[in-house]
Formats: C-alpha cells, structure tokens, sequence
C-alpha cells in the first residue's frame, strides 16, 4: 500500500486540475444549472466521470489515504462504507487501496427478503468510513451515517472527492451530527485553477467566484430559488 505524502494545499491542486482535464468541471453563467434544490449556478460537477479514468482515479486514492492518515490516522477504521450509488466505486476503490472490507448503505431498506440498508459484511462495532462522490452540505451524509450506526457500526468521519465548502451552515450541521469530513478539493480549488487555466475568460471565472461569495444570491438573481 503506497502513501504519496503530498501536502493538502498540492492534493487540493492537482485534484481540481484533474477535475478540469477530464471536463468534469461545467461552467456557464449565461445558462446556469438547475440544482437538485432548484438553485441556480454557473458551475456544476460530475464526480462520477471519475471513474472512468483509472490513472487519475488511483493518483486520488493515494491521495485519499494521504489525507485520511494525517486527519484521523492509519489505523482508525475497520471498513469503509460507500453511499447508494455515486459513493460506492469509490468506496470500492478506497477500500482496496486500504486493505479494509467494504458495505455500501441504501438510501432507503430495500423492502423485501432481509429489507437490508446496508449490504455486505458489517462487524458490530466497526469503525466506518461512510464515503461519497461530493458534499454540497451535510445532506444524504447524515441518513447513510444513521443507517450504519443503526446496524452497529460507529461512524463519525466521511470522506468525499470534491467538497463544495460555500455553505455556511454545513460545518455546524456536520458537528451536530457527529460528523467529520475529509475531501480532496473544494469550489475556492476549482476557482484557482479556473484562473490559471486559459480556457476560461475573465468574465466566467468573475461570475464563478461571485457565486461561491453569494451562492443564495446569485441563484436568485439568475431566477432560481435561493
């Protein structure tokens, strides 16, 4: 098991950069996205294309177990837990990479034979890693971690690729949870590399960094709920 021990500001980096190379990155302040919510935004991410790349997808699980090992330490969990669906692969890949049993969480019991949320070999006690694709806030992360701690596993830390930190309420709800996420790259990364790259004029990057200032007000600007 291989540990690239970059520091977190050069995993943060090279992760946004990757996430731009593969085009998994989508601006467009002209036609904003409709969030999941019904907000608005100039950006959206497609972590799950992730996957289909696997020299970028092995270089993000070193640098997962880099920042697991240096936050919570090399011994701290006994599995890893992905959430129903977009979690799972990466649970899978991290798992491997970490030489720990793997489950993954239903968002929802499956409602027949055993009517099981979570699915594979789950040790009463065992200290879990619940792992999705991105957080935008605390969201589907505090239904999987209830599910697990229902079934007997302790689940206090979360580890996600891309962390979109512009919520404001999202640590606090985290804490209150119980929860302690660990990512690899946030909006504040993706807007430097969106600068340095030629790609994008300085007009899209303004209104990209305007959004991530006010992400409620921009969206209702821009005729989304706020």
């Amino acid at each position: 098991m291989s540990h690239s021990f970059a520091d977190k500001k050069t995993i943060a980096k090279l992760t946004a950069n990757m996430l731009l190379e593969i085009e998994a990155v989508h601006v467009n302040a002209a036609e904003p996205f409709t969030l999941t919510s019904g907000a608005k935004s100039p950006v959206y991410i497609d972590c799950r294309k992730l996957i289909s790349f696997p020299r970028i997808r092995s270089a993000l699980m070193d640098f997962a177990g880099s920042v697991l090992a240096s936050d919570v330490g090399f011994e701290a969990f006994d599995s890893v837990a992905g959430g129903e669906t977009a979690g799972i692969p990466f649970a899978a890949f991290l798992a491997e990479r970490l030489a720990l049993p793997m489950q993954y969480v239903r968002k929802k019991p499956k409602g027949f034979g055993r009517n099981a949320q979570i699915e594979g070999y789950l040790k009463d006690g065992a200290n879990t890693l619940l792992v999705e694709d991105l957080a935008t806030d605390g969201g589907s992360k505090f239904l999987f971690a209830d599910a697990l701690r229902k079934a007997g596993a302790h689940c206090e830390h979360v580890f996600v690729i891309f962390y979109y930190d512009i919520f404001k309420s999202a640590p606090a709800e985290l804490a209150e949870a119980g929860l302690t996420m660990h990512y690899l790259a946030t909006w504040w990364d993706v807007l430097e590399a969106l600068k340095q790259s030629p790609d994008y004029s300085a007009e899209t990057v303004a209104s990209v960094e305007a959004f991530l200032n006010d992400p409620k007000g921009w969206s209702a600007a821009h005729g989304g709920t706020n």
